[in-house]
């Protein structure tokens, strides 16, 4: 008699996984339009203009001071426990942590390492660019400025632009830029901006960043995520090296290299020469038949289901089919 043996719910996850494509193809990799060149050339525009305008002394330095002096923590101190926990969301580890996990399970179920390979590469300009323009100009924040109404830079500090706002717009803003659909696209776009912009407001209530900080780490991050599609090409070669490489261990460890879901080709049949042909895996798979997980053979190689030999118990004076019994004694006359 056959058993069947029951499906976990881990195990019906695993076989509704294996019916995604290899690679979905409704994927769209964003490009460098006209439209968006047109946008980065703006944004980096008032980059610089940012820039020369605190490096002049101009009237958006008298605004920070303005703000400074305003003290906001002060005159709201009701909020400040939120704003405190809320501030978290700039900092690099515990937010590239999370998106990572998304962006890992994404890559998982899509079969591809795009996702977080693109944002590998954007946390890795923005440790680049917005680091390097930190420590290129060494403004001081509003707790260390030592001259009222100086634009304190090249003075030794790091906080401009400000790396927990430009740090939210790339990490949240990579979800929107990763995103399968215009309409997630959109939705997404709006959350980080949004996101973004409290974390940048969070750091001028709490004193740790000029205004003019904020301003440019918005900037700073928003460069970054229209320069991504530049990289695009980059990401694809890193991510065929990386999948061949995979290839190459598996093939080196004696395991099956994982491939592409290719037709299983069946034995040719023998009983019925009438009987349809027995659908391959792969069709049914990309049909939406449930599968269980496991490798899938023909009935041809399967083992037989029904026990071999008798099925009643030894008797001793029972004798095989086929032999000959020998002729018992009889008694009597």
């Amino acid at each position: 008699m056959r058993t069947e043996r029951n499906l976990t719910r881990l195990d019906r996850v695993f076989a509704r996984l294996d019916r995604e494509p290899e690679r979905p193809v409704h994927l769209d990799v964003p490009k460098m339009s006209r439209h968006r060149i047109a946008l980065f050339s703006g944004s980096l525009a008032f980059y610089v203009a940012i820039v020369w305008a605190v490096v002049i002394t101009s009237w958006l330095v008298r605004l920070d001071w303005q703000v400074m002096f305003f003290r906001p923590y002060q005159q709201w101190p009701e909020i400040h426990a939120f704003v405190d926990y809320y501030v978290v969301l700039g900092q690099r580890g515990p937010t590239a942590v999370m998106v990572a996990a998304w962006l890992g399970w994404r890559s998982w179920r899509q079969h591809t390492l795009r996702p977080l390979l693109a944002l590998g590469a954007s946390l890795l300009l923005l440790n680049i660019t917005v680091g390097a323009a930190k420590y290129g100009m060494g403004r001081l924040g509003p707790h260390y400025a030592t001259t009222v109404g100086s634009n304190e830079m090249w003075a030794g500090g790091d906080i401009f632009p400000s790396g927990h706002t430009a740090n939210a717009v790339v990490t949240w803003g990579i979800l929107a830029y990763l995103a399968s659909t215009p309409r997630a696209r959109r939705w997404l776009s709006a959350v980080s901006a949004v996101t973004s912009l409290g974390v940048g407001m969070s750091t001028v209530y709490l004193g740790t960043h000029w205004l003019s900080d904020v301003v440019l780490g918005w900037v700073a991050g928003l460069l970054i995520l229209l320069a991504l599609p530049w990289c695009e090409p980059l990401i694809a070669r890193c991510e065929a090296w990386l999948l061949g490489l995979r290839d190459r261990w598996s093939a080196r460890s004696g395991r099956p290299a994982p491939a592409a879901a290719t037709p299983v080709v069946l034995a040719p049949a023998v009983a019925d020469p009438d009987a349809p042909a027995r659908e391959p895996v792969a069709a049914a798979r990309s049909r939406g038949v449930h599968l269980a997980p496991g490798p899938h053979t023909s009935r041809s190689e399967r083992t037989p289901v029904t026990p071999v030999g008798s099925r009643r118990p030894p008797h001793p004076e029972r004798h095989p089919r086929g032999t000959a019994s020998t002729a018992r004694p009889t008694s009597g006359s």
